[in-house]
């Protein structure tokens, strides 16, 4: 095999061979349909409650005496929330029957670095008050149990109280918003099969089911962080979890504390992830935002990263997440998001005869036999110069020619020109199969998007697939040109007998 000298490195097969020319710049999160104890047949005062929203109901109506209420606000400056610059004002939500979502506004001029609310830890919930004892809380998550699901088994215990309970008008809150985020869209969580169809195509929609058997399996262990809770044990001694909470119940509380939960930095186990009243879903997330909600001396406050005009509704970052988990934890994708990425997990063929080699050889470049490879937002062509290497390694076959490779000291490495069109083929395949496994093209999505009248799930979930074939749509135009760039169009890709793995 005739081998051309075209690329350059200190370790064969993980350079590229060409010089290739950079490219330029809920529903309800409480609705509480409790499972009667057939025990003590004895009823659940919030279930009966005139205001409970019931899930897959109808519209929601205000309680007749809801409008003499005192608000969450109003509730917080009551037990101890300092004067702030803040109100909470209505998000109309089309195509919604339901009411209308808060939102935090600014209440006056802002300026960078202005508090907006310092909310005391008096009104935070976090696992040290839940499980009232910050040991308990380490034991438990560090098992079996999530931080998310002692905080769901607290709130729903807490709503069963109803207007007894001191959480009451945060519940409230949480009940109105039914865990949709600032698109008025549920998690994918609480869609029902149908509408998950939405999302055809597109690995997000396992995900989402995998999520499920999760939560399901921490629903399982509910009644082991009940008996180990003395707080909850101690008021609730008969109510066994999974006998007063069904399955879907939980779920949709978990739904709705996953996307209103915050993780605060430089704090104890017990309290890194809190429940903050006037913190999301109430404000939103903003990939490109600095702001955070920090822990601060007895409180937990926001400090804004821009100037705000009153009225306009305040933002905070949700970390280096990308749209799926934004969609999966939260209800919405971000059109800008910079983190947001395409997985692409390669595997070097385990029947190849020279697996081990090339499995060490891989180890030695900081590669994993089954390596995930991840294609950034706009960053689509440095991905797949990331990728080439690695694939082909995968495509060497004669023994002289892997000695050579392992033994190689030097910094030039041969590639032959059949192997390099070899791999970007497969890379092509990959990418077009890939896009064949949606129901609709991307201009089709396009399309659908300009519709004033699409349903909000819809919506979403076409926004998020679309991103994604963009970036798919950017990968094999990257490979295409790689392609474009071999200097001898004529020659046919090499056989690969134990070509990599591509899913």
């Amino acid at each position: 095999m005739e081998l051309s000298r075209l690329f350059v490195s200190d370790t064969c097969f993980f350079s590229p061979p060409i010089r290739y020319s950079p490219s330029p710049a809920l529903s309800t999160f409480f609705t509480v349909r409790l499972r009667i104890n057939r025990r003590r047949r004895r009823s659940f005062c919030f279930a009966s409650n005139h205001d409970t929203l019931i899930a897959g109901g109808g519209p929601v109506v205000a309680g007749a005496g809801e409008k003499h209420e005192e608000d969450l606000k109003s509730w917080m400056h009551k037990h101890g929330l300092p004067p702030c610059k803040v109100v909470l004002k209505d998000k109309p939500c089309h195509n919604d029957p339901h009411k209308p979502i808060h939102y935090v506004a600014a209440s006056q001029d802002l300026e960078v670095g202005d508090v907006a609310f310092s909310v005391p830890n008096s009104l935070v919930v976090t696992l040290e008050r839940v499980l009232g004892n910050e040991t308990v809380a380490e034991l438990l998550t560090t098992n079996k149990l999530s931080e998310l699901a002692c905080l769901a088994l607290y709130l729903m215990y807490e709503k069963k109280q109803g207007k007894k309970s001191f959480w009451y008008p945060y519940i409230r809150e949480l009940d109105r918003q039914r865990g949709r985020g600032q698109l008025s869209v549920e998690s994918p969580l609480l869609w029902s099969k149908s509408e998950l169809n939405y999302l055809s195509g597109s690995p997000i929609k396992d995900e989402v089911i995998q999520r499920e058997e999760a939560i399901r399996k921490e629903y399982n262990e509910l009644d082991t962080v009940w008996f180990m809770a003395g707080s909850l044990f101690q008021q609730y001694p008969y109510d066994i979890p999974t006998e007063a909470f069904s399955f879907e119940i939980f779920k949709q509380a978990f739904a709705a504390i996953q996307s209103c939960v915050v993780h605060l930095q430089k704090v104890s186990l017990a309290r890194r992830f809190a429940l903050v009243p006037m913190g999301p879903p109430l404000l939103s997330y903003q990939s490109n935002c600095k702001a955070m909600l920090t822990a601060v001396d007895g409180a937990v406050e926001l400090a804004v990263d821009r100037p705000y005009k009153a009225g306009d509704p305040i933002v905070v970052w949700c970390g280096p997440q990308p749209n799926s988990k934004l969609l999966i934890n939260y209800g919405f994708v971000d059109e800008n998001n910079t983190n947001d990425r395409l997985i692409v997990e390669a595997a070097l063929n385990t029947e190849d005869p020279q697996y081990q080699d090339k499995r060490m050889l891989a180890q030695r470049n900081g590669k994993l036999s089954v390596q995930v490879f991840r294609v950034y937002a706009g960053k689509e062509r440095e991905a797949i110069l990331d990728m080439l290497p690695y694939l082909r390694l995968g495509y060497v076959s004669d023994s002289s020619e892997m000695q050579s490779v392992i033994s190689s000291q030097g910094p030039v490495c041969p590639v032959s020109p059949c192997m390099e069109r070899a791999v970007l083929d497969q890379l092509v395949d990959y990418f077009k199969n890939r896009l064949a496994g949606y129901p609709t093209t991307l201009a089709e999505d396009e399309f659908m998007l300009t519709d004033g009248n699409l349903n909000p799930k819809k919506r979403v979930a076409t926004q998020y697939v679309r991103l994604e074939k963009k970036m798919l749509h950017a990968c094999l135009q990257a490979t295409t040109y790689f392609i474009n760039q071999l200097p001898d169009h004529s020659i046919s890709p090499c056989p690969a007998p134990y070509a990599p793995l591509l899913k």
